[in-house]
């Protein structure tokens, strides 16, 4: 699974920004690079490489994490964590995200305003009673648990109002 960064704020892996000279060497990683702990342990490899931020692969997860949490030594990065610290944090981070995708749970689009509150979730579908009233029914991997408990999904409040229409009209909330 993929950890994206708004999440790791809950794992607290934010660190002190680096001296000047370990900023340059910041220049150097690339992808495939070996990350390590400070006792030499494997935690991951780089897969991708997002502006500030890193895409690390551990043995179980890939995480998006800021450049700013590592230091470049003789090739390779130093993390603060082990491999087994790191995917601990983020299963913990996930399973935060994956119980907050429940009823009653604020539904924010892609703007990142609220555009309803889940209603139900039954099997793989999740029902979003929409603020104009209006309820949609999608697929539960169309919308993301947030840490925070909150739930994002792709589309804002007029794409998801059009999307009603488009399948039918509008379903009253009955409220």
């Amino acid at each position: 699974m993929r950890l994206m960064l708004g999440t790791l704020t809950a794992l607290g892996l934010a660190v002190a920004p680096l001296a000047p000279a370990a900023a340059q060497a910041q220049a150097a990683i690339s992808v495939g690079m070996q990350v390590t702990d400070s006792a030499g342990g494997a935690v991951g490899s780089v897969a991708e490489v997002k502006g500030d931020n890193l895409l690390i692969k551990t043995d179980k997860h890939e995480v998006l994490l800021p450049k700013t949490s590592f230091a470049v030594s003789e090739g390779k990065l130093l993390f603060g964590m082990t491999q087994a610290q790191l995917n601990a944090e983020i299963e913990k981070s996930l399973a935060a995200a994956n119980a907050s995708i429940a009823a009653g749970a604020v539904v924010k689009g892609a703007s990142g305003t609220e555009v309803g509150k889940i209603e139900t979730v039954e099997g793989e579908n999740v029902t979003i009673a929409l603020q104009s009233g209006t309820k949609i029914q999608v697929p539960e991997k169309a919308v993301r648990g947030n840490a925070d408990g909150t739930v994002t999904i792709g589309y804002t409040a007029e794409q998801l109002q059009a999307l009603v229409a488009e399948r039918g009209g509008e379903q009253s909330s009955g409220q």
